[in-house]
C-alpha cells in the first residue's frame, strides 16, 4: 500500500514538471516573437519648393491731413472712402491770420520799393536797404507757411481712410484726415534664413486674399530687408501688389506662395513620420538588416499624403509604415509579409 502511494506521488510530480516545463517553454516561445512592421522603400522625386506665407496687407503709403498750427476748421470737402488726387484741396481752415498776413505783407512790398528806389539814388545806407528787405522776407515766408496751413491738399493719389473732425471744428492734435494710397499695396512676409540666398529682388509670388476666393494675383519682391532676426532667424521681405483697380484693400488677409526653384529630394508617407513628445523634433525608423534605426529628419512640403524631407533619409531607405508604436532604436523586428 506505501508502495502504491509512493508512485502516485511520483507520477504527480512528474506531470507537474512536464507541465511547468510546457510553460517555460511557451513563455520562451512568446518572448522570442519578434514585433512586425510593414516597410515602404523611398526615393528622391524633383519637389517645387514652394513655401506659403501668411500676411496682412499694407497700403504703399500713408499721409495723415493736419495743420501745423491750431485753428478753427472752416471746411472739410472729402468724406471717408472718397478718392482724392494728389494736389487735390481736403481742407479749409479759418483764414482771417493769413487774410492779415497778407495786408502787412502787402504793405512791407510796397514800402520795400520805395526804400529800393531811395537806396538806388542814394538815399539811404546799404544797412537799412538790408533791415527792410530781411523783414520783407519774413513776412514772405510767414505768409507761405499760413497760407500752407490754410489750405490742406493730398500728397498723393489714394482714399479717405479717416475723418477725425466735421467743418467748424477746432482743430485740437489728431490728424484730421489721413489719407492712404492703395494702388500698389504692399504685404511684408517673414522668410526663413535657409531661403535667404534664394529671394532675389524682382521675383513673382502668387498671392491669395481670403475675401476674394477662387482668385490667385501676382505681385514680385521689391526689397529684401539685409539682416536676420536673431530670435526668429527670419527676414522681412516685402511683395508688391500693383492693384490698379485698387479692388485690394488694407487690412485684408493675404496668403504668399514664392516658389524657389526645384530640388532633388527624398518624399515619404505622412504615416511614417513620427514626433517626439516634448519637443518639435520628428523622426522616422528606417528597417536594415533584420533591425530597425532611428532617424531624426527635417521636413519640407507635405504634398497630400506624402512629405518631402530635407534631410534625414536617403533614396532607396527602406521606412516603417505600420507597427512602429512599441519600436526602439536597434530593435530586431520582423517583415509582414504581403
Amino acid at each position: 500500500m506505501r508502495n502504491i502511494r509512493i508512485a502516485t506521488l511520483l507520477i504527480l510530480a512528474l506531470i507537474m514538471m512536464a507541465g511547468c516545463k510546457k510553460k517555460s517553454e511557451s513563455v520562451e516561445k512568446k518572448e522570442e516573437k519578434k514585433q512586425q512592421v510593414g516597410v515602404e522603400e523611398v526615393s528622391s522625386e524633383a519637389v517645387d519648393q514652394l513655401y506659403e506665407y501668411t500676411a496682412v496687407v499694407d497700403p504703399e503709403a500713408t499721409n495723415n491731413i493736419a495743420p501745423t498750427i491750431a485753428g478753427r476748421i472752416q471746411k472739410i470737402y472729402v468724406e471717408v472712402g472718397d478718392r482724392v488726387s494728389k494736389g487735390q484741396k481736403l481742407v479749409s481752415m479759418d483764414a482771417t491770420n493769413l487774410d492779415q498776413q497778407k495786408t502787412q505783407l502787402d504793405n512791407l512790398e510796397t514800402t520795400f520799393k520805395r526804400i529800393d528806389e531811395l537806396y538806388k539814388a542814394g538815399g539811404i545806407s546799404k544797412s537799412d536797404w538790408d533791415a527792410q528787405k530781411t523783414a520783407l522776407e519774413v513776412a514772405r515766408t510767414a505768409y507761405n507757411n499760413l497760407m500752407t496751413n490754410t489750405t490742406l491738399t493730398s500728397p498723393l493719389n489714394g482714399i479717405v481712410t479717416m475723418r477725425n473732425y466735421d467743418s467748424g471744428d477746432i482743430y485740437a492734435g489728431n490728424p484730421i484726415l489721413q489719407i492712404q494710397q492703395i494702388t500698389p499695396v504692399k504685404i511684408l512676409i517673414n522668410v526663413s534664413e535657409a531661403q535667404y540666398n534664394l529671394v532675389k529682388e524682382g521675383m513673382k509670388a502668387d498671392i491669395t486674399i481670403d475675401v476674394f476666393e477662387g482668385e490667385t494675383f501676382t505681385g514680385k519682391v521689391t526689397l529684401k530687408y539685409p539682416t536676420i532676426d536673431t530670435r526668429t532667424h527670419t527676414f522681412p521681405v516685402e511683395i508688391t501688389l500693383a492693384n490698379a483697380n485698387g479692388k485690394v484693400r488694407p487690412g485684408m488677409y493675404a496668403h504668399v506662395t514664392m516658389n524657389y526653384g526645384t530640388f532633388d529630394h527624398v518624399v515619404v508617407p505622412d504615416n511614417c513620420i513620427i514626433k517626439q513628445q516634448g519637443s518639435g523634433d520628428r523622426y522616422v525608423y528606417v528597417y536594415k538588416d533584420g533591425k530597425v534605426y532611428y532617424k531624426k529628419v527635417v521636413l519640407g512640403r507635405r504634398m497630400g499624403n506624402r512629405y518631402e524631407l530635407i534631410s534625414g533619409v536617403e533614396s532607396g531607405d527602406l521606412v516603417v509604415t505600420t507597427g512602429y508604436t512599441k519600436l526602439n532604436d536597434g530593435m530586431e523586428v520582423e517583415l509582414i509579409q504581403k
